[in-house]
């Protein structure tokens, strides 16, 4: 069973401005990756980490040898979706010999974390920024304490919905489902897994 739980983050104006910048150098990251992809036809995470991470991690050292793998990740997964979904106009069999469109992330696209990169202990939130660990106090229920501890994570994803909040989205496996912890707020544009382009890509027809 897969659970599906939302956090906004109450930010302070310098934590907002910390995420902020961790949000711009990895999308850096993956506009740095993505000619890559297109030019070569390889989107695997695996082929692109043997690649390109050592480049990149010597391009973006403040981003840390964890987050340039997630960047890595966020590249795949996206590419995997544009080039791949049967419905995309931008699927490789349907370009043919043509070159492939090359992607470019906005300063907007969300940032995926782990368990290297974010921890949940004792109702306190640690994730990475480019300056240190940065902590949250939350307020969890048994069940969903319950889930980080057992269930087996599926996702991580920081976003910033248009009223400019910072939002943990987490996927998590377990054998019971979990209500969303905010049920009212539907899922951001970005996280959609039915959105075939993300509003945070541009597509760039050469």
């Amino acid at each position: 069973m897969n659970n599906f739980l939302r956090i906004p983050l109450n930010t302070t104006a310098a934590q907002f401005e910390r995420l902020l910048s961790l949000q711009k150098v990895f999308s850096q990251a993956c506009n740095q990756l993505a000619p890559e992809v297109s030019r070569s036809r390889v989107w695997n995470r695996v082929a692109l980490h043997h690649l390109h991470y050592r480049a990149l991690r010597d391009q973006f050292p403040a981003l840390g040898s964890q987050m340039v793998c997630n960047a890595i990740y966020a590249v795949s997964r996206t590419a995997r979706l544009i080039y791949q979904s049967p419905s995309s106009p931008f699927q490789v069999q349907k370009m043919g010999d043509r070159p492939l469109p090359s992607l470019r992330f906005a300063e907007t696209c969300p940032v995926y974390f782990d368990r290297h990169t974010l921890s949940l202990k004792q109702g306190k939130l640690s994730l990475f920024t480019l300056d240190g660990r940065m902590q949250f106090e939350l307020t969890l229920v048994p069940a969903q304490l319950a889930l980080f501890e057992q269930g087996k994570l599926r996702e991580i994803v920081l976003s910033r919905g248009s009223d400019g909040v910072f939002v943990l989205s987490f996927w998590l496996a377990s054998e019971s489902a979990l209500e969303p912890v905010d049920q009212a707020a539907e899922l951001p544009v970005v996280l959609d897994p039915g959105a075939l382009i993300p509003d945070y890509v541009s597509v760039e027809v050469a």
